[in-house]
């Protein structure tokens, strides 16, 4: 049986704690269809000298932010995964598996 998870991303700016840089960030929500959804959050720091390489490409920020997001929700998926299967994140792969 096929089953459908859903993932969205927002992604937005905003200034860092102290008012100084712009900061874009990103939300990263999966929702598996029996309802229940794990986060994960990223951030791209919008300073000058990133500013002058992204000039040319300006969603580059927001790329950087949603590939951080991503990254962290699949680090907090794999932690769900452990959890449940009642493993340790640095076992190797083989050992978790039943013989």
């Amino acid at each position: 049986m096929a089953r459908t998870w859903d993932v969205t991303v927002y992604v937005f700016a905003s200034h860092d704690a102290a008012g100084h840089d712009d900061v874009t960030k990103a939300h990263a929500v999966l929702a598996t269809s029996g309802g229940a959804t794990v986060d994960g959050y990223g951030r791209a720091d919008d300073d000058e000298t990133r500013a002058a390489r992204c000039a040319a490409a300006p969603d580059d920020h927001a790329v950087a932010a949603a590939a951080g997001a991503l990254r962290d929700l699949a680090r907090r998926l794999l932690g769900e995964a452990e959890d449940l299967a009642g493993t340790e994140p640095d076992e190797p792969a083989r050992a978790r598996r039943p013989a």
